[in-house]
């Protein structure tokens, strides 16, 4: 089979947002696959209560919405068998990449679907912890896992976990998709020429505990403690906002916060690059620890540079030990942040490091690149198993 004949279709309710589909559309663009996504026409976003249309800013892609039972619950959101069947019928796909945990309930109707009919599924996963889970679920787990010939883990410890879990099929780790270096374009020269008096140290994404905002209030105060001038941007909201304002009146720094409110995906360039550096200091709970952080990787793309702490991904996506604290340390948090700022020089490095990082691994036409090998490599081996199979009859 050449790769020129390849039809994919993804299923998954994170492509409901159009800026997520920018992995899809670099694949189209490659015009090595024709690119097709059944998405939830009813999916509901928990967080803000509020329910999501499906979006259609790439013409390249061949969108299709069904509405599922239990919108907005992630594993338990189910299409009517017959929707599935007609989607599958109408774009024929060679694969279908289905990015919803293995245990989830969508998962397993493709599984049931790819038994059927022998053609192959790829599922893609984030889950990193080994918790315990109900029966049912971890029975669906092992059905899926036994029909997919491919998985791709959102990080290290997914991968690990599959085998532990069992699976002995192929994984591969990468992210669900890149960044856009057009929206996040680099910022590479200017740093230096825009510092300002006082070094901005910046946050994207939820206040919420587990992503360990009050330790950067801990690491600045330690920083004024030495006589040197910076502030916190802090760009999202969360549960925990009203918690973290009175952890900063308690650290004496609430008069050197920024709070910037919730940021919208296309407006998060132009805050990122107010940035002098971008810390990610997420602390691991029983239940959660970081999965990835694509916002490394966006400010990376900018040339912004990034600190994160040891939880979960974080490691492997920045990939220097200097950048990396460990979790809910300030004063190694502050030690980094003071370098940084007395080292204008090494802000720069580092800044030109992520942009190259992300251009090696993480951009959406990279991570198009190598999904397209990995499923030409699945159907290639699909064709030798079926004709060593005629072999055999003969």
């Amino acid at each position: 089979m050449t790769s020129s004949s390849l039809r994919i279709l993804f299923v998954s309710h994170a492509y409901v947002v159009g800026v997520n589909q920018g992995k899809l559309q670099a694949i189209a663009e490659t015009g090595n696959a024709e690119v097709g996504l059944l998405a939830p026409s009813n999916w509901k976003a928990r967080e803000w209560n509020r329910r999501l249309e499906v979006e259609k800013p790439y013409p390249k892609i061949k969108i299709y919405s069904a509405p599922v039972l239990f919108p907005g619950r992630v594993g338990a959101h189910i299409y009517a068998p017959w929707k599935i069947w007609e989607v599958l019928n109408d774009f024929q796909p060679d694969v279908v990449q289905v990015e919803e945990e293995v245990f989830s309930l969508c998962a397993l109707e493709l599984a049931i679907w790819s038994r059927l009919t022998g053609k192959p599924i790829v599922i893609f996963g984030w889950e990193n912890i080994d918790r315990p889970i109900p029966i049912l679920r971890s029975w669906i787990g092992q059905f899926v896992m036994s029909t997919a010939k491919l998985i791709i883990a959102g990080n290290r410890d997914g991968a690990n976990l599959l085998r532990q879990w069992g699976y002995t099929g192929l994984v591969e780790v990468m992210p669900q998709m890149g960044v856009d270096t057009q929206l996040f374009a680099s910022q590479s020269g200017t740093m230096l020429e825009q510092r300002k008096d006082e070094f901005h140290i910046g946050f994207l994404g939820r206040l919420v505990p587990e992503k360990g905002v009050d330790i950067i209030f801990a690491a600045v105060r330690e920083l004024q403690q030495q006589g040197l001038k910076c502030r916190i941007v802090l760009c999202g909201s969360g549960v925990g906002e009203e918690a973290l304002k009175q952890e900063a009146q308690k650290q004496q720094v609430a008069d050197l916060v920024i709070w910037r409110g919730s940021v919208t995906h296309h407006k998060a360039p132009e805050e990122i690059s107010k940035f002098d550096v971008l810390v990610l200091p997420s602390r691991t709970t029983e239940t959660w620890k970081e999965q990835f952080g694509h916002v490394l990787i966006e400010a990376m793309a900018m040339g912004v540079p990034v600190i994160g702490s040891n939880s979960g991904e974080i490691p492997n996506v920045i990939g220097r030990a200097d950048l990396i604290f460990p979790e809910g340390d300030s004063q190694a948090l502050a030690a980094i942040l003071e370098r940084m700022i007395r080292q204008p020089e090494w802000q720069e490095e580092t800044g030109r490091y992520g942009m190259t990082r992300v251009n090696q691994h993480y951009t959406h036409e990279r991570i198009a690149e190598r999904l397209i090998i990995l499923w030409q490599k699945l159907l290639d081996s699909k064709s030798g198993d079926y004709a060593l199979a005629q072999e055999k009859l003969m």
